[in-house]
């Protein structure tokens, strides 16, 4: 199935009154920072507290009639947004996630009602038993990026960027499956050709970078980061994020976890906002200096809000962070 514009026009009615139409804000700090007014696209302020919302939510709108059931493999965030629609639908909701997911994320979906599978270390071994339940047990499978609904659905949030600023240089989106990159810069693009949509993301287990650079989908191993959200697979048979990405993206920049752990940092302590790692990796791509001096104005997607509090904790009082067995050292801000 290809994808267009009209796609992403019908996701707006689809969704609208459910998901939000998020802020598009200034972030003084990293405006003086990278020369040019930097905005901070807000969709933290989401209901589950991240844009899968938008998503899940055209989604479930477009389900077959006969549909009982749904189930997803997930970080986190599409699991909640899946849980939060099918609840509001009144359909069983099953999430499978690996134990790589946050306690934080896992007991959020819980709340919304949807029943939780932890399978494997992988978002890989997440999606088989996915697979599984649909064959076994009838349900719906809705792919956390590999959806066209889904892409759809995460475009508004291009259409919502450059209605709200026309004269936007580039777009930094934070890269995972894809299902958001391809969604904003297919809209993006259709609107403004020349708008320059980047995808950032973490240097360890970055799968579709890795599979952009190799011409098809690979396979990577996945590893803890602060930036939990962008981790897993983009499936070995991947038919929409994969090839919307490798067309439409300008560039995709790599960030460590020691950039993520400053750009919450700055992000809390500049803009007074709690955000997860994946939220700041385009803040932390302006810091760091690997993304250069891209034409302006520059947004970037605060992917959402469902951080590990504890962990949080630790970043904004500078202590150091352990990541399965690496350690992240800590450091006050501002010192």
């Amino acid at each position: 199935m290809s994808l267009s514009l009209s796609d992403v026009l019908a996701a707006r009615n689809a969704i609208a009154g459910i998901a939000t139409r998020t802020p598009l804000v200034p972030s003084p700090f990293m405006s003086k920072l990278c020369g040019d007014d930097f905005l901070l696209k807000l969709e933290t302020t989401q209901a589950v507290g991240a844009f899968k919302l938008r998503g899940a939510v055209n989604a479930l709108a477009n389900l077959p009639p006969d549909a009982t059931g749904v189930t997803c493999c997930s970080t986190g965030n599409h699991g909640r947004g899946v849980a939060f629609a099918a609840q509001a639908k009144g359909l069983r909701a099953v999430v499978c996630m690996s134990e790589l997911v946050p306690k934080a994320k896992v007991d959020g979906i819980r709340a919304l009602g949807a029943e939780v599978r932890i399978i494997g270390r992988s978002q890989d071994e997440a999606l088989a038993e996915s697979q599984r339940l649909c064959r076994e047990e009838g349900l719906t499978e809705i792919s956390p990026f590999d959806d066209p609904y889904v892409i759809a659905g995460q475009g508004t949030i291009g259409l919502e960027l450059l209605e709200d600023r026309p004269d936007l240089g580039t777009i930094l989106v934070p890269l995972s499956g894809g299902g958001l990159a391809a969604g904003v810069a297919l809209a993006a693009k259709a609107i403004k050709p020349e708008v320059r949509v980047i995808g950032i993301t973490m240097e360890n287990g970055a799968a579709m970078h890795q599979s952009i650079l190799a011409g098809h989908p690979v396979m990577v191993e996945e590893m803890p980061s602060l930036a939990d959200s962008l981790g897993g697979g983009i499936g070995m048979e991947n038919r929409l994020s994969f090839p919307i990405c490798q067309a439409l993206l300008d560039d995709v920049v790599l960030v460590s976890e020691e950039d993520i752990y400053r750009a919450m940092q700055t992000l809390y302590y500049e803009d007074r906002m709690v955000a997860e790692g994946a939220s700041v990796v385009g803040l932390a791509a302006v810091q760091s200096g690997k993304l250069g001096r891209p034409p302006g104005p520059i947004a970037t997607i605060l992917t959402g809000r469902n951080v590990d509090m504890a962990v949080f904790t630790d970043i904004i009082s500078g202590r150091d962070v352990m990541l399965g067995e690496r350690l992240v050292k800590g450091s006050t801000y501002g010192a």
